[in-house]
């Protein structure tokens, strides 16, 4: 215990027992330096006390201030504790305004214990980064230590080879010194038989005098120093010794090259089979025969060719190549990948019978499409333009618990190709003839379509409720095209009927129903789908949309079609009369959606297992298209001096259209109808045609080709419309394809050149030719046949052969100018720039005419 006395006050307090220390309890202490005047410094020892935080329910105590103690300049005065006068005792506390400062605060506590974890942490972290380096030292040293024996074990080898080389030298040199002298003897003896005579003729050959080679002396060896160096200085340039050595650089490359060559074995050489397409690249072939592209070039070369890597070859020269390389061959085509598409067999006890496609044939206006609609009982003539029908309509209707698939073809001569479709795609055809028109051109190429495909036919002799009917007429005229009906004694069934009045339409259905089990019809619905595409468009709402008439198999949704050149997942299936339905089987025609484009009317499909086989196949038939455009533009194109020779020969002149159309098969008509109007002098040249609305880029291409645009069944957008104002392009629409065809033709024949017509007026002969002052030769003359006008064209005429033409510039008829000379009087004529005549001359006089022409 010890007492304190206060400095205020006279109290004393009593304090626990301390431990002796020069820092005071709860204090921090610093140093600060003072400025003065004239230059004076002085550090002051600053001590603070730190604020202890109480408890709740402890008394605040309060913040200690600064003490400033002054300290000298250089060395700071430690702090004096005065000895106690008996036993040593803890210093009394620091009394301030009453209270007692005698212990540490918990957040000073805190911070020493956290200072004291960290300074640990610091100590592991710096023994394990000690480790670390003294590792990785040893580690450098090893590294090195290797290096210099790897480099002592090459000098000592290159040391070895140098000896090795330098004994070799010195050994030819020796054996060099020691043939000498008898090549010196050989050439003496040489020169004394050169100087003996030789007789002429005598063909002994002449030898040459030998100059005796004289023993050079050894050149001075360079030390192993300078050779080891290597290097060319000015000295050693100029000096007689030998060229420079190689370089070490050179002589390391050379031994490592040796090196390899030694431990590299010939590996065992692998035999393939190599698959072969039609054409194949040099680095491609490489790659198949697990060989170097850099050895088939070196062959090549030894061939005489030039060729590099990229470079394509066709399958017999990589045939060859092959071979010669020791592999085996199979030979493969690019179409080998379309096998097991069509035409898959099937079992006997698979097939089941199906409903018979029939197709409608004949002439435009003789009544199919009426006929249909009579059957179907539905009106269809209504809905197309004209009432001619420009499209194939595929539809299916039931008689007696029989289904009949009806195509209805066109008749206008424009449809060739559609008609021919339609008679490929069917079982039986229905050729209708009107009782009042007999056979017409159309009808004729309906048989010859019919028969061609090998399908038999029913006659339909329609309007026969007309008064000027005469079935008979008709029946008599197909007799001139082999076409023999059963009252005629033939097997080609024929049935009267009436559209219009619904007569004999049961007899025509059992007609068919009769032709069709005679032909025995069957189909495996249980096996992917195939068939053929009858009609495709592109619709605005659906996208691409394909008429299909499945052949055999069964058409689900979900299936994946193969359509000509494009393919597509099938979305939907809808039927003629706009349902959706959840399958098609045989005979039956569909609209499929799904397509990734438009097909090409008449195109074949099928189904195939994946998406993989069905984008290889379209990429392969799109590939083969783009050969052929580009082969068929090519052989139409030619070199540039043919195209120039070919325009100024033939003055070919083009007018460019472009065409869009609703559906492919208006587009192949309208193609078909346009190329028949070319001649030699005009063609319609189609920049683009394709199935669709008119669009903004439609109007591009036609504004940078200078074509026209024509829409058949189609409208142009919004967008397409202003593009066309604003560039001043014309669209021209349609609905009816011959008013297109008449449209088109007439814009062909205004490109046509007018046509120069000359017309016979008179004939003159020269009577006397009189030589006029100031105005030149006049030919006095005696018109002898028709008339001479002024102003027309003539001819001067000598013994028949003309010598002259062109224009009178003077006709007078005694002093008088005059407009033209009746037969039988007498004029003077004078030639614009030309005098040359003669009495006897005959003098033709001709008018020209420019008449337009017509396609």
């Amino acid at each position: 215990m010890s007492d304190t006395k206060s400095g205020d006050d006279n109290t004393l307090s009593v304090t626990p027992k301390k431990t002796l220390t020069l820092k005071r309890p709860g204090m921090e202490q610093g140093t600060v330096r003072q400025n003065f005047s004239h230059g004076r410094t002085k550090q002051v020892v600053v001590e603070t006390k730190k604020r202890k935080f109480s408890m709740p329910g402890d008394k605040p105590e309060p913040v200690a201030a600064p003490v400033f103690t002054p300290k000298p300049a250089v060395v700071a005065a430690p702090v004096v504790v005065p000895e106690a006068p008996k036993a040593p005792q803890p210093p009394a506390p620091v009394e301030r305004s009453g209270m007692v400062l005698n212990e540490l605060s918990r957040s000073e506590m805190e911070a020493r214990r956290r200072a004291l974890e960290g300074s640990k942490v610091r100590e592991v972290e710096d023994r394990q980064r000690a480790a670390e380096d003294a590792k990785r030292r040893a580690e450098d040293e090893e590294r090195r230590k290797r290096e210099r024996d790897e480099s002592a074990r090459r000098q000592a080898e290159e040391e070895a080879r140098l000896q090795t080389e330098a004994e070799s030298r010195r050994r030819a040199e020796e054996e060099a010194r020691r043939r000498a002298p008898l090549a010196a003897e050989l050439a003496t003896v040489d020169d004394e038989e050169g100087a003996k005579p030789k007789r002429a003729g005598a063909g002994v050959p002449v030898r040459r005098p030998v100059t005796p080679e004289v023993a050079r002396p050894a050149k001075p060896t360079k030390s192993e120093e300078d050779r080891r160096r290597g290097k060319l200085t000015l000295n050693s340039a100029l000096s007689d010794e030998d060229a420079r050595a190689r370089s070490l650089s050179s002589m390391r490359r050379r031994q490592e090259k040796f090196k390899r060559a030694m431990h590299n074995e010939p590996r065992e050489k692998v035999m393939r089979e190599v698959i072969l397409p039609e054409t194949i690249t040099i680095q491609e072939l490489a790659q198949r025969m697990s060989e170097r592209a850099v050895d088939l070039v070196k062959f090549f070369m030894k061939q005489g060719q030039i060729l590099k890597p990229g470079d394509v070859i066709d399958a017999d020269t990589a045939e060859l190549v092959a071979t010669e390389f020791g592999h085996t061959v199979r030979r493969v085509a690019e179409s080998d990948i379309e096998e097991g598409l069509f035409n898959i067999a099937d079992n006997a006890e698979d097939l089941v019978s199906r409903p018979p496609v029939v197709t409608i044939m004949g002439h435009v206006d003789h009544g199919k499409t009426s006929l249909l609609d009579a059957i179907r009982n539905a009106n269809v003539v209504s809905g197309e333009a004209g009432g001619i029908t420009q499209h194939i309509g595929a539809y299916q209707v039931e008689k007696n618990g029989h289904k009949i698939t009806f195509i209805d073809t066109p008749g206008h001569a424009a449809f060739t190709a559609m008609r021919a479709r339609g008679a490929q795609a069917t079982d039986i055809a229905i050729l209708v003839v009107a009782a009042d028109d007999s056979v017409m051109p159309q009808t004729i190429e309906s048989i010859s379509h019919a028969k061609a495909a090998g399908v038999p036919i029913i006659v339909a002799i329609n309007k026969i409720d007309k008064h000027d009917a005469d079935p008979q007429k008709v029946r008599s005229e197909l007799l001139r095209h082999e076409v023999f009906v059963e009252s005629m004694g033939g097997e080609v069934l024929d049935v009267e009927v009436s559209a219009t009045k619904g007569t004999n339409l049961d007899k025509l259905l059992e007609a068919i129903l009769l032709q069709a089990e005679i032909l025995d019809l069957k189909a495996n619905p249980d096996r992917t789908a195939e068939g053929v595409v009858i009609e495709a468009q592109l619709d605005k709402g659906r996208g691409p949309v394909a008429t299909v008439l499945v052949q055999t198999g069964t058409l689900m949704p979900g299936d994946i079609l193969v359509a000509g050149n494009e393919w597509g997942r099938v979305r939907a299936l809808v039927n003629d009369r706009g349902v959706q339905i959840k399958e098609a089987p045989p005979a039956m025609p569909v609209e499929v959606l799904g397509l990734q484009g438009t097909p090409q009317a008449g195109d074949r499909f099928a189904v195939v297992n994946n998406e993989a086989r069905a984008r290889e196949i379209t990429e392969y038939r799109q590939r083969l298209a783009r050969e052929k455009a580009v082969a068929k533009h090519a052989g139409q194109r030619g070199s540039l001096e043919q195209m120039m020779s070919q325009l100024q020969t033939s003055g070919l002149k083009e007018f460019p259209l472009v065409i869009k159309g609703d559906v492919q098969g208006s587009i192949e008509a309208i193609n078909a109808a346009l190329d028949k109007l070319g001649t030699d002098e005009v063609r319609a040249r189609i920049v683009h045609a394709g199935a669709g609305a008119i669009t903004e880029s439609d109007v591009s291409l036609a504004e940078t080709s200078g074509a026209a645009i024509i829409g058949f069944n189609v409208r142009a957008n919004v967008q397409a419309r202003a593009a066309a104002v604003a560039a001043g392009i014309e669209i021209r629409y349609y609905s009816i394809i011959y008013n297109l065809v008449d449209d088109v033709k007439a814009a062909l024949s205004g490109l046509l050149s007018p046509e120069r017509r000359e017309t016979f007026i008179g004939n003159a002969q020269i009577l006397e030719i009189f030589d006029i002052t100031k105005v030149g030769k006049i030919a006095g003359c005696r018109v002898t046949e028709g008339k001479v006008e002024r102003g027309a064209g003539v001819r001067l005429i000598r013994d028949n052969v003309v010598i002259h033409e062109g224009t009178l510039k003077t006709l007078k008829r005694f002093k008088d100018e005059v407009s033209e000379v009746p037969g039988g009087q007498e004029c003077g004529m004078a030639f614009q720039n030309y005098e040359d005549m003669r009495v006897g001359d005959v003098i033709e006089c001709f008018r020209v005419e420019m008449v337009t022409r017509t396609l």
